[in-house]
This record gives structure tokens, sequence and C-alpha cells, in this order.
């Protein structure tokens, strides 16, 4: 195989990459920085009361509810293992969907919690079947609790969560979602899906920081979590804490971070001043605009089906003989552009759209560096005609 030069890792790794492209955090909205870099302030100057009461309210407008919404101080993981912690209590049973890296992870999670796991599995390069979870819950009429992930990140692609709020509704059993990566990036809506706890991520597509999670929860997730009397108390990932502090005397249950609210505000402000309908329709667009240049070129889509492709990141299969470390150091190095594997999901990379990123000219950015790289690399494909198909879908299309 020939190789690009590929300059002096050693010292390149320790600089910012010039672009990040991948599968978040992203790079933040200049609107984000500005706010992040206000002065520091007392958590219960009423200004700080306000902002904080004003950020919940524009959570839940993204969230689509009007149920309660917490904004969990800590990076999504924290948030969704608060959520699962206040609600499972050994010896309960729960319907887990496992359809990639995170729906696994949280799998793991319930049963060193003492849950009895049922699982609905599928290949991490398809999507749950709302069939399979509506057979699952009829052989299994104990089932409290189901849990799954939206938009599964690492293999870029979707379950039909629209479908299965719906079904766990009627079984009697509250749902736990993972809505770290699609929220604001593509359709979502709480409420009208019938979903119960829903754990988002600022650092996804809404462009904002990676410290704080909006998160909703139901009356009737609160009556699950109240039959818990493990749920944690007293506790930085405490759900109660919240509740009786917060939703209930209006006061915090620890020192909010000042900084991390700040910015998810300004993020949130960015997504609802263009509108949501039109921060969805951009990231489809530069998903579509992606997939489209690399099948162009010659490349591989990992999802099986287009019908259940993510649209905050294109997942494109390896060619035969190269790895994903291999391909993504030499994109970074010679490049300059950082893109993301598929953190044991399989044999493929990643193209973040995702915010800031969701704009028409870096899902070619990222292409042309991905296939110029495999180029360098000794695989076969033609990364003009990529490029061009690329394009082609911009043009085409008027811009959200």
């Amino acid at each position: 195989m020939k190789h690009g030069k590929s300059g002096d890792s050693k010292s390149d790794a320790k600089k910012p990459a010039d672009f990040t492209i991948g599968a978040g955090p992203t790079t933040v909205w200049p609107e984000v920085s500005a706010a992040m870099s206000r002065p520091m302030m007392y958590h219960y100057d009423p200004a700080f009361v306000d902002l904080f009461a004003r950020t919940t309210e524009k959570a839940a407008r993204v969230l689509q509810t009007q149920e309660d919404v917490i904004l969990f101080q800590g990076e999504a993981i924290g948030a969704l293992e608060a959520a699962g912690r206040a609600c499972v209590r050994p010896g309960m049973t729960v319907l887990n969907l496992n359809s990639g890296v995170f729906g696994r992870g949280m799998g793991e999670w319930l049963r060193q919690w003492g849950a009895t796991v049922h699982e609905v599995a599928a290949p991490y390069n398809e999507a749950i079947s709302s069939e399979a979870v509506e057979r699952a819950l009829r052989e299994h009429p104990e089932v409290e609790l189901v849990a799954v992930v939206h938009s599964e990140t690492p293999s870029g692609t979707v379950n039909p969560v629209d479908e299965i709020g719906p079904l766990a509704r009627a079984h009697g059993a509250v749902t736990l979602v993972d809505c770290v990566s699609s929220l604001g990036g593509m359709p979502f809506a709480a409420d009208e899906w019938q979903l119960d706890i829903c754990v988002a991520g600022a650092q996804k597509c809404l462009s904002g920081p990676p410290g704080v999670s909006p998160m909703c929860v139901s009356a009737r997730a609160w009556d699950l979590i109240a039959r818990n009397p493990g749920a944690p108390r007293w506790s930085y990932l405490s759900l109660l804490d919240w509740r009786d502090a917060y939703l209930r005397e209006g006061r915090f249950p620890f020192t909010p971070s000042v900084s991390d609210v700040y910015g998810l505000e300004a993020c949130l402000d960015v997504v609802l001043d263009a509108g949501l309908e039109a921060s969805i329709a951009r990231h489809t667009s530069a998903a579509q605009a992606c997939r489209a240049g690399a099948s162009a070129m010659g490349l591989s889509l990992w999802p099986r089906s287009e019908a259940i492709m993510s649209t905050c990141t294109t997942a494109i299969s390896l060619p035969d003989g190269l790895d994903d470390v291999q391909v993504r150091e030499h994109v970074r190095s010679r490049y300059g552009v950082q893109l993301s594997s598929g953190q044991g999901a399989g044999r493929l990379v990643r193209i973040g759209h995702m915010g800031v990123t969701a704009r028409p000219l870096y899902p070619v950015l990222g292409l042309a560096a991905l296939g110029r790289a495999l180029l360098d690399l000794g695989a076969r494909l033609d990364l003009g005609l990529g490029m061009e198909a690329a394009l082609e879908h911009i043009s085409s299309h008027e811009a959200p």
C-alpha cells in the first residue's frame, strides 16, 4: 500500500484538529462561546434563578413536553445513569432494546442494578422493530420499564421510538429513552410519542457544552421512581433531590454549573430562533449530501438501509485491509480533520452532522479528507465523483 505524508504525528496530536467533524462534542456556536465567557454569577442571584427557569422552559420546548424538565448537571452518561438508578429496583423486570453500543451498555447497567432483563437485540447495522417490541411485551407482561436508544450514534442508526413509546404505554410500562444525539437534529416529540424519561445532551445537535443534560420526567415515571426504595437521595445522581428541591421549592440541591447553563440557553436559543423544523431540515440535508457523496465515491454505508440512517452522523464502512485507527489518524495528521470511530460498533468511521457542522460544506470537507486519506492508504475509489454528488445535492436543495 502507498502512504501519503502524514507529518509529525506526535507534534500534530498535541494541537486541536483544524476541523472537528465527528460525533460530538461538537464545535459550539459563537453565541455559546460568548455566553460561557460571561462573569460567574451566584446561583441564588435573582438573575441566575430567572436564567435557570427560562432555560428549563426552552429545553421543554425543544423536547416538546409539558412534563417536568430537569437540567441535569453533568454529561449525558451521568444523566442516563441517574435516570436508570432512580427507576430500577432489584428484581424488577425490564425490557432493554439493544441495537448498538449504548443499548448494550444500558443492558449491562440494568443487570448490575439487579433488574431481571429481557432483551430485544438487533445487529449493529440494523434497528429494533416495533413488532419485536410488541411481541416481547406480550411474552413478558411483568415488564415495568422499557429502555431504548433513539439514535445509536456509533452505528449511525435510528430506532422507531415514535412507535415503541405507545406500545410501552399501552402495556403499562415506563420508557427510558436516550435521545442524547438526536435532540435538535431529527424529529423528537416526547409527549406526542408517549415517552416518560428522555435524556438529551447539549453537546451533540444543539452544539452546546457537554457539562449539562436536559431531561424530562413524566408523572408516570415519578410514580415508578417512588416505588424504588433504593432510588438515590442526597446524591449528585438523585432525580428525587431535583424534584423535591428545585421542582417543588425552587431551590437547587447543589450548586449548578453556571457557565454550562449560560451555554445551554444560548444553544437552545439558536435552535428556537431558527425554528426546530428548520434545524431538523438542516441536519437532514447535510446527512443526505454526505450519503450521496460517499455512495458515489464507491464507499458502502454501514446501516443496512437508508430508512434507519441517522441524520446526525453518517457511518461509512471501511474498505478491506484498513482499520479505523489507521484511517482516522491519517485523516487528522495529514488533512487536519477529526472524524469519529464506531466505538466498537464495527469497522467503520463516522462523519458528524451536528449543530454547527450540519451546514452545507462540512459534509464535503469530511468526505474530501476521508476519501483522499483512503486513496493515500491504497483504497480504490472515485473521489471526484463523490465530491460532485455531494455538491450536486447541496446545489439542488434549497438551504433550510
